[in-house]
């Protein structure tokens, strides 16, 4: 196994114990128990984690989460787009690589349609090409099906459950609409119709961003192969 290979595989352990473990702290405390800034410390954290596991999974999509083995390479992705919220590996895989053919074009499913350009309107437009009626309805069911035997026999309140899963989820698909794709690639006209360089040195702030895909989003087009931590190293000077 390759050093970068190895990163990447203690990133993803990383990543999933840190979702897995935030989740188990949170929804252990009742809600009306903790203060303000430990709850909004909770929505983050399980906010940054939840946008994680898609991050994870969009490097499985590209072959990048664990090289050696497709096989397993995938079978995380697959798990990680089923944690984030009961979506298609497949439908997420064929979207994506429509998006990597013609990135903010005609052609590209996370680009708005010419006629919904504002970020709301985008962002249910973006949402639309992700989440279908029957995978929603079906998201609803699986969550409803965890909430119940988490209250009844774990004694998890719902709206710990409601806080610290449901809300995060909402929460991280428009941090990764926003950072991802919205500020990437939104209209501007004075600069050429192609990947706009959003490329900033603030390492932190792009990590805790989106993972380095809104600061670094041209290296990701132009290094698709490149694992998530590695963007910055490839930045356009």
């Amino acid at each position: 196994m390759r050093q970068e290979e190895g990163l990447g595989l203690l990133w993803a352990i990383a990543i999933f114990s840190a979702w897995l473990g935030s989740a188990v702290y949170w929804l252990s405390h009742p809600l009306m128990g903790l203060s303000w800034p430990g709850i909004v410390a909770g929505i983050f954290v399980r906010t940054f984690f939840h946008t994680g596991l898609f991050i994870l999974a969009h490097d499985a999509m590209h072959g990048n989460l664990l090289p050696s083995s497709p096989r397993w390479n995938h079978r995380l992705g697959r798990w990680g787009v089923s944690l984030y919220a009961c979506l298609s590996y497949k439908d997420c895989i064929r979207n994506h690589a429509k998006h990597h053919r013609h990135p903010a074009q005609p052609g590209d499913p996370d680009f708005h349609n010419g006629r919904h350009r504002h970020p709301l309107l985008w962002y249910w437009h973006f949402m639309g090409k992700y989440l279908a009626w029957r995978q929603f309805w079906g998201f609803v069911l699986i969550f409803g099906a965890i909430a119940l035997p988490l209250n009844v026999l774990g004694h998890v309140p719902y709206e710990n459950f409601f806080v610290f899963c449901l809300l995060p989820i909402f929460l991280s698909s428009w941090q990764l609409f926003f950072f991802g794709t919205y500020l990437p690639h939104r209209d501007r006209s004075s600069l050429p119709k192609r990947i706009r360089k959003q490329s900033i040195r603030w390492r932190i702030w792009s990590f805790l961003s989106c993972y380095h895909f809104g600061t670094f989003h041209e290296e990701h087009h132009r290094h698709p192969h490149k694992p998530w931590f590695q963007l910055p190293d490839h930045g356009v000077s």
